[in-house]
């Protein structure tokens, strides 16, 4: 059986922890909560309430690849950029509903789009609209961007079927 329906996230090797990750790029899309007037802006998110995806990447994000610009140098550009491991998975509750590390800390396996399934490719990702490329995104460092183009995202972030 593959690595990927049964090892356990905290006995992964570097390698296969990387490989899990399908490369869609919405963990790198700016989130917001809703409007709560009564708690502080700042406040952390609390149990219940839905996070919203925007249409606002990361600086580091290659639209074109889904990728990181700068992976394994990212904190000293992005230094709130979030590490992910098998430890902190659990307690990481903005990765999107199809992220593969947050399926599996789930107890759920991969979905049938994921590169692993096909041999390292990521067309039947982009096929089933699960990437971020090819949809209209702006780079938080875009001088462009204002608040009226900030959209909430309807394209897919939970498993197509």
């Amino acid at each position: 059986m593959p690595f990927w329906d049964d090892k356990p996230l905290t006995e992964l090797d570097e390698q296969e922890w990387e490989q899990l990750c399908d490369g869609c790029g919405k963990c790198c899309l700016h989130k917001v909560l809703p409007t709560r007037e009564d708690l502080p802006e700042d406040a952390p998110m609390q149990a219940g309430e839905e996070l919203h995806y925007v249409n606002v990447t990361c600086q580091l994000l290659d639209t074109e690849t889904g990728g990181c610009k700068h992976y394994q140098n990212r904190l000293s550009y992005v230094p709130d950029c979030v590490v992910l491991s098998a430890d902190n998975i659990e307690k990481i509750h903005f990765m999107p509903p199809s992220c593969a590390y947050r399926l599996r800390a789930e107890g759920k396996p991969i979905p049938t789009w994921h590169p692993l399934r096909h041999n390292g490719s990521r067309i039947p990702m982009v096929e089933a609209g699960m990437a971020t490329t090819g949809y209209p995104l702006y780079n938080e460092l875009d001088p462009e961007l204002s608040e009226n183009e900030l959209e909430i995202i309807r394209w897919p972030l939970h498993i197509a079927k």
